[in-house]
């Protein structure tokens, strides 16, 4: 039998949370120790958890006690380049919750630093491991529709949660909108499309949210809506949508690619909507043929978290690289360059200009 997995988790808030139901569904995995500043954070995560982990608030003991062999980095975004600056003395394996850092330059940092290490380290991207968009992937990549021209990504849901000292409703410690909760779409565009961004221009603002809130004085300066272009090196044009205060949407997320001979589309249910399932449907123009299947979730990895799945699925792809010593199938460089469009974007929209992505030294 294989040793379990042992997992140490840095930040014990929402997504952390997550990981922890994630990975207690896991056979050869176990969340051994938990980290956080909160105790409101840790006393939740112990509810959810079914076994004895130890409980640190500083993640330097926590590195020094040499006990996982692996660490979830989910503290706030502004905090991950100095916590991996630790972790890594462990030389243990690294699942970073996007995004990788809120800055192009930290994220370059951080990539410097981890020129031969010798863990795995995962940029946390779990948009790419929910079934229907896993489905709808295959299928583009498969020259089912032809070859890609267009894509287009909508996202309708609901504004920014309350977190811990509510961190979240300023940029200087997001990044921005369009890196913290965007940074997804940006790495499914990359990787559907299958070459790299070439330019950004983006039109958004913030219109409804956070507008009433105060923080010291200081109202939240964060979008809560954006429409967002990607022109990529083989031609390739994506589109996301991107509305923060439609909270009421059946699917959360609605994806369509166009390609020369035909399209398909998918879509991933909000979690208040009650559907579990989603359908790919492929239309073809020569024969006017529509095929359309539905994509099924297992419930009980359903209900592991708010992520259609795919969190679990996540995990198992981490710890196959692991036991495999086979590299991250989402890069340091993937959260880099998802990281750089998303800075892009938001630049785009203060200065009101085409974003060349050679600005940025990649």
């Amino acid at each position: 039998m294989t040793e379990k997995l042992k997992y140490a988790i840095i930040g014990a808030g929402c997504m952390g949370q997550e990981h922890i139901l994630n990975i207690d569904i896991i056979d050869d995995a176990e969340v051994v120790a938990l980290c956080d500043t909160s105790e409101k954070s840790i006393k939740e995560s112990l509810d959810l958890l079914n076994n004895d982990v130890a409980i640190f608030d500083n993640y330097i003991d926590l590195v020094e006690a040499n006990i996982a062999d692996a660490f979830i980095i989910a503290t706030p975004n502004f905090t991950h380049i100095e916590v991996l600056k630790e972790v890594m003395k462990s030389e243990a394996h690294l699942l970073i919750e996007k995004p990788l850092c809120t800055t192009v330059k930290d994220c370059q940092e951080f990539e410097k630093l981890a020129v031969d290490y010798p863990g795995v380290i995962w940029t946390a991207m779990e948009y790419r491991y929910m079934p229907p968009v896993q489905r709808m992937i295959k299928e583009i990549h498969n020259k089912t529709i032809g070859d890609l021209k267009m894509l287009s990504i909508r996202e309708h849901r609901f504004p920014f949660l309350h977190k811990v000292d509510d961190w979240n409703r300023f940029a200087i410690k997001t990044g921005g909108t369009l890196v913290e909760k965007c940074c997804h779409f940006f790495d499914l565009m990359r990787l559907i499309a299958q070459s790299e961004p070439l330019k950004v221009y983006a039109s958004g603002n913030q219109d409804v949210n956070h507008l009433d809130e105060s923080y010291d004085g200081e109202t939240p300066d964060i979008l809560d809506n954006a429409f967002v272009i990607v022109d990529f090196e083989n031609g390739v044009r994506a589109f996301l949508d991107l509305c923060m205060f439609a909270e009421n949407s059946d699917y959360q997320e609605e994806l369509c690619a166009v390609g020369s001979v035909g399209k398909v589309e998918t879509e991933v249910p909000s979690n208040s909507s009650g559907i579990t399932n989603s359908d790919i449907r492929i239309g073809l123009r020569e024969n006017q043929t529509a095929l359309k299947e539905n994509i099924t979730v297992d419930a009980k990895i359903h209900q592991a978290g708010h992520h259609h799945g795919s969190t679990y699925y996540e995990h198992t792809s981490f710890i196959s690289a692991i036991r495999n010593n086979t590299k991250p199938e989402v890069s340091l460089n993937d959260g880099l360059i998802a990281v750089a469009i998303g800075e892009a974007a938001e630049i785009s929209i203060k200065e009101g200009r085409v974003v060349q992505m050679s600005e940025f030294n990649l």
